[in-house]
């Protein structure tokens, strides 16, 4: 799963994979949001954690759980 995090007053996104699924994501960053926490907290599939305030927080793209394809479509 590929997720990308846009951060606000910054011209570069977080974007990273995870083991996660779309719904568990979706659920981590809005419980962050509703219960009022100051930051949001992600893993990814190499074991990575990024800490995030949640007063910065722009958007968070969930990507689609297809695997990507190699190569040229002819």
């Amino acid at each position: 799963m590929d997720i990308r995090i846009g951060i606000t007053n910054s011209p570069r996104e977080i974007s990273f994979e995870t083991s996660q699924t779309a719904a568990e994501v979706e659920k981590v960053v809005g419980d962050a949001l509703d219960g009022g926490k100051s930051f949001v907290t992600l893993a990814d599939s190499k074991g990575k954690t990024y800490v995030v305030p949640t007063a910065s927080l722009a958007y968070v793209e969930i990507g689609s759980e297809e695997s990507r394809k190699v190569g040229f479509v002819s």
